[in-house]
């Protein structure tokens, strides 16, 4: 069974459909009740309104998933917030509410189900960090200091987990073609596909494939690790 954040819509929303088509059941949360996801799937997913930047949220994320599934085996942190605010005018406020949302909810996850993955032998955590780490990205660095955050926490959980049979990794999506990114004008698309070798922004479904595998028994072997799906933008290695 699998925990699905941000997944009323865009990302997280393809991700949950994705999951229950491999038959996963699915806990889809959001701020708001994830209703449309919930009616794509069925009766094989429900939806639960959560602040995932707090431990009460997780809690009631657990309680949901146990009232209606059972006992949670996957965890997809995707939900963001990513406010565009340059050093200069980069609040206080603002900062300590995308660490929170982006990187504190990765933390409060992980304390939430451990322990009963580790009594179980078996679990997934896959963060949904971003390209933009490695890009000139004006404005984001709150935004990017959280995302480069998930990947160190990712390899840090790794460390603490592995002999219990659960992996964790970060997958880094580059633009994706969602109601988020809908608003930017042509120019301010082809910059980003110029700089990539599949010039287009992705589509959500073209993020779920790989958490699919990350969340396999064909992923037992692969932890720690930052998988970049950007269409060639952003190169490591």
């Amino acid at each position: 069974m699998a925990v699905v954040t941000g997944a009323g819509r865009g990302i997280g929303a393809a991700i949950a459909i994705g999951l229950a088509a491999r038959g996963a059941r699915v806990v889809i949360a959001d701020m708001t009740p994830p209703d449309a996801t919930v009616a794509t799937i069925g009766g094989a997913a429900v939806g639960v309104a959560a602040d995932i930047s707090t431990p009460a949220g997780w809690a009631a994320i657990e309680h949901a998933a146990t009232a209606a599934f059972g006992d949670v085996d996957i965890v997809v942190n995707n939900a963001a917030y990513y406010p565009n605010h340059p050093i200069d005018d980069l609040d206080f406020e603002t900062w300590r509410r995308t660490m929170s949302v982006n990187l504190d909810a990765q933390y409060l996850s992980a304390k939430q189900f451990v322990p009963a993955l580790r009594r179980r032998g078996w679990g997934r955590f896959v963060g949904i960090s971003s390209n933009s780490i490695g890009l000139n990205v004006q404005g984001m660095s709150h935004y990017m200091a959280s995302k480069m955050g998930i990947i160190g926490f990712m390899r840090g959980l790794a460390n603490d987990v592995a002999a219990d049979g659960i992996t964790c990794n970060a997958i880094l999506p580059g633009l994706t073609h969602t109601v988020a990114t809908e608003a930017q004008g042509e120019e301010a698309r082809r910059a980003v596909w110029q700089a990539q070798a599949i010039q287009r922004f992705a589509e959500p479904d073209e993020i779920v494939g790989p958490v699919l595998f990350l969340t396999s028994d064909d992923a037992a072997f692969m932890t720690a690790q930052a998988v970049v799906v950007d269409g060639g933008q952003y190169r490591v290695g």
